[in-house]
């Protein structure tokens, strides 16, 4: 349960990391806002939507903030469930 419950997590985060501001809903925002500096901190080295920005993302997955898994529950890409 473990392994999938963190792999939504990475794919929705390297998934909406990819969203540009322009026509980006609320959550969207939100998201971009609470999860840019995960990226930042471990995984800038990897263009975004790149598919190494995804294995690293996966790979830093128990590291990412709480705001950005929180943001990621409010926007409906990860189950709420998985706030934290």
């Amino acid at each position: 349960m473990k392994l999938q419950r963190s792999s939504s997590l990475f794919v929705a985060a390297s998934a909406l990391l990819a969203i540009t501001a322009t026509g980006a809903a609320a959550y969207e925002e939100k998201v971009q806002k609470y999860c840019k500096d995960d990226y930042m901190s471990f995984c800038s080295a990897h263009p975004i939507g790149s598919t190494g920005m995804r294995r690293c993302m996966e790979a830093n997955g128990k590291q990412l903030s709480r705001k950005c898994v929180n943001a990621l529950a409010d926007a409906g890409e990860i189950p709420k469930h998985l706030r934290r």
